[in-house]
């Protein structure tokens, strides 16, 4: 079954998303899962597959800056310059929605997600399409992210009606979320594009508010199955995992090579879950560059009653 819903036809995945469907996005961060943003019916479809709260804006793919701007009825001059700069990119921006984006994709909100993806058959599809794309990851909600078209059809089956296959995401991280609403930008997701980049051509303020505006805020999401602990040194995850049955237990130390340990972090936690492992020890990196952006996410794998952090 799955061969038949993996594949390459773009023109396929084009009809689908126009008929009110669902089709599985590559792109360089994780796959999404896509419907047609101006359609309500197709959009309310994503909320169900993925079992997502009503609340939780999508992001909005787009082709190019001119057809972001589309989407905003107050373009700010920090959205131009973030878009210009790092389009076809792992940013989105937040602007003022353009009063005709349904609120089923804004969560409720006055703001919408934008953001143009860097990854050839997303742009392809993109273009041929002539529209915007909601598209969150292609998982259950709070899961582990999928970054390759096999772990959405493992996560999703036939509840998606074509899935998109781009090889594995090369960035492997959600998207980084900039707030333009207000005078200043706000980092509210550290993602692809680092904290350090931006801060290079915008002023960036502090995130008072950011829970309520952009997707990926909640403070458990992105788990596996498996227990996950994290530590700031690999002498003390040595220590700990003297304690655990080690035919159950997993070390990764993500501190030697953040960049290459990133394209892979999702797929590393979904091994574990297949191996059985049950304790996931995880040694952290330092909290700058793409760090930040991994330490966000193991962070919040690992916030559930019985983890702990070290």
């Amino acid at each position: 079954m799955s061969n038949q819903i993996i594949g390459t036809d773009v023109d396929r995945a084009v009809e689908i998303l126009r008929n009110g469907g669902l089709v599985g996005l590559p792109t360089e961060t994780v796959y999404g899962l896509a419907a047609d943003a101006s359609q309500k019916q197709a959009v309310t479809k994503i909320f169900a597959v993925k079992g997502r709260p009503n609340n939780h804006p999508l992001i909005v793919h787009v082709e190019s800056v001119d057809a972001a701007r589309q989407w905003s009825s107050l373009w700010p001059q920090s959205a131009e310059i973030l878009g210009t700069t790092f389009w076809p990119g792992p940013l989105s921006v937040v602007v003022k929605k353009a009063p005709d984006v349904l609120v089923e994709v804004t969560g409720g909100h006055q703001s919408v997600a934008i953001r143009v993806p860097g990854h050839v058959i997303a742009l392809e599809l993109l273009s041929r399409f002539s529209g915007g794309l909601a598209a969150p990851s292609a998982n259950r909600f709070g899961k582990v992210s999928p970054t390759t078209a096999q772990h959405v059809f493992d996560d999703l089956g036939t509840s998606v009606d074509y899935i998109l296959d781009g090889g594995p995401c090369a960035v492997g991280l959600e998207s980084t979320i900039v707030d333009c609403c207000g005078d200043i930008p706000v980092v509210l997701r550290p993602g692809g594009i680092t904290t350090e980049d931006i801060q290079k051509i915008v002023a960036l303020g502090d995130d008072d508010l950011g829970m309520s505006r952009a997707p990926g805020m909640l403070p458990a999401h992105y788990a596996p199955q498996c227990q996950v602990t994290l530590f700031q040194e690999l002498s003390e995850a040595m220590r700990a995992s003297e304690t655990f049955d080690a035919a159950t237990l997993r070390v990764i130390d993500a501190s030697t090579n953040p960049l290459v340990f990133a394209s892979s972090m999702y797929s590393q936690l979904r091994q574990c879950d297949i191996d059985g492992v049950k304790h996931l020890l995880v040694v952290l990196p330092d909290a700058n560059g793409i760090g930040l952006a991994i330490r966000d996410r193991l962070t919040k794998a690992a916030h559930d009653p019985k983890n702990q952090s070290h």
